[in-house]
């Protein structure tokens, strides 16, 4: 399997470098990322639950998809082959917002990232790859709110600092 690169960025989301995966998560290097988040017509949230077997959060639930960007590739790009990938279907996707975050997890690992925010529409019913998740379900904000105060061990980093932000930007 090749290794998987990510890129690094500086404050301003201006390219610095490349790194293996991995290793940027156990050097806790600042690296552009993403996370989709699509809703249905019933103003519902779709999930995802973390392979059981990912390298990190695994078993935890998070937003419809996230990854890295490669090397070149644009954000837009990245998120619509992430999307095919993870959940078997794609959709028209808008970036909404974008913010850095740093997160200290399990196997001394560090997810410190610039984190791109994009929403998409979609009322069907995803194709998930096992690899990758090991359930869905669609949630309404206020019920995801909810779970997340009383199970805060359910969910992954990025998804509890993201969610108080969704409503202005939807």
């Amino acid at each position: 399997m090749l290794e998987e690169h990510v890129v690094l960025v500086n404050e301003n989301d201006e390219v610095v470098g490349s790194c293996e995966k991995l290793k940027a998560h156990e050097l806790g290097e600042l690296h552009r990322a993403f996370s989709v988040f699509v809703f249905n017509n019933k103003n519902e949230l779709m999930l995802q639950r973390r392979a059981l077997d990912k390298y990190h959060s695994a078993g935890l639930w998070t937003n419809t998809c996230c990854s890295h960007q490669r090397p070149n590739e644009t954000t837009l790009d990245a998120a619509h082959r992430r999307l095919i990938e993870e959940m078997g279907f794609d959709c028209e996707l808008h970036e909404k917002f974008h913010f850095i975050y740093r997160a200290e997890l399990e196997n001394n690992l560090i997810e410190h990232e610039l984190d791109h925010v994009l929403f998409g529409y979609f009322d069907g019913e995803p194709k998930l790859n096992p690899i990758e998740a090991a359930e869905w379900k669609w949630i309404h904000l206020d019920n995801l709110k909810l779970e997340i105060e009383q199970s805060p061990e359910s969910y992954t980093a990025w998804l509890k600092l993201i969610v108080p932000q969704l409503e202005k930007h939807h």
